[in-house]
């Protein structure tokens, strides 16, 4: 009987798919594209990275991070989900998420050797196996729309390591081993894009943490102490609205 029913749901979406017209599926498609093409930036950053410019692979990180947060509202517009039922551009998604923030950075992060050597293999594999474990989570997103437990995004982690900060190894591994360990503590981080709450500022810091990290990047090795400033007061206020939004906030 169940099989019956996902058989008659189907057949369902793929004769609402037939009503749409060539146009729309054709800019459905091209949103699908356009996701996918975060893929391609990660093979030029994985390059970058084997030849040690790392600069131009956080650049292309960077690239693909605007494709990720801009592909969704195209999506939205385009009403992909309702165009072509039968294909996943969520999962085509979670795929080339994984990849740019989590499985890229780390192999930047070990190649960076950013951690003392004895400890560098482990970090990384702390790294992704931290990220795999928080993909699994099925309710990573709250239904007030927060990532629950520090989201994966080790690209900002590994460029603040080697863009912004000048610690010691030492010191690296510890922040490191901080961030593992805050992947399972039920704080609740801001979802930038899809915040209800505090809009105003959030928007205003989310826009810093997308221009300022580039800016700092396609400037190194020169330092800018008021980029950097920026960089820092973005790290400032999320970190401050994640305890915030956990302890201290109630909505009405």
């Amino acid at each position: 009987m169940a099989l019956e029913t996902t058989y008659s749901q189907q057949e369902k979406h793929n004769k609402e798919a037939l009503d749409f017209s060539l146009k729309e599926k054709a800019f459905a498609w091209s949103v699908h594209m356009f996701t996918a093409t975060g893929v391609v930036l990660s093979l030029l950053s994985l390059v970058a990275i084997a030849e040690g410019d790392f600069r131009e692979a956080m650049l292309w990180l960077f690239g693909a991070m605007v494709i990720d947060g801009i592909d969704g509202t195209f999506a939205r517009k385009f009403r992909v989900q309702e165009v072509l039922p039968h294909f996943s551009g969520k999962t085509v998604d979670y795929v080339i998420d994984f990849a740019n923030y989590a499985i890229i950075p780390a192999f930047f992060f070990y190649q960076a050797q950013l951690v003392p050597e004895a400890f560098n293999l482990a970090a990384t594999a702390a790294m992704l196996l931290v990220s795999a474990y928080y993909y699994g989570l099925p309710d990573m997103v709250s239904e007030d729309m927060h990532f629950v437990g520090f989201p994966v995004m080790w690209n900002y982690v590994v460029f603040y390591f080697y863009f912004v900060w000048d610690l010691s190894p030492w010191v690296n591994l510890a922040i490191l081993v901080f961030f593992c360990i805050l992947h399972f503590i039920p704080l609740k981080f801001l979802y930038p894009s899809r915040t209800r709450e505090h809009k105003i500022p959030t928007y205003i810091f989310s826009v810093i943490a997308c221009v300022v990290p580039p800016l700092i990047v396609y400037f190194h090795p020169v330092s800018m102490p008021v980029l950097n400033a920026l960089a820092l007061s973005v790290i400032a206020y999320f970190g401050f609205m994640a305890i915030y939004k956990t302890y201290f906030y109630y909505p009405k």
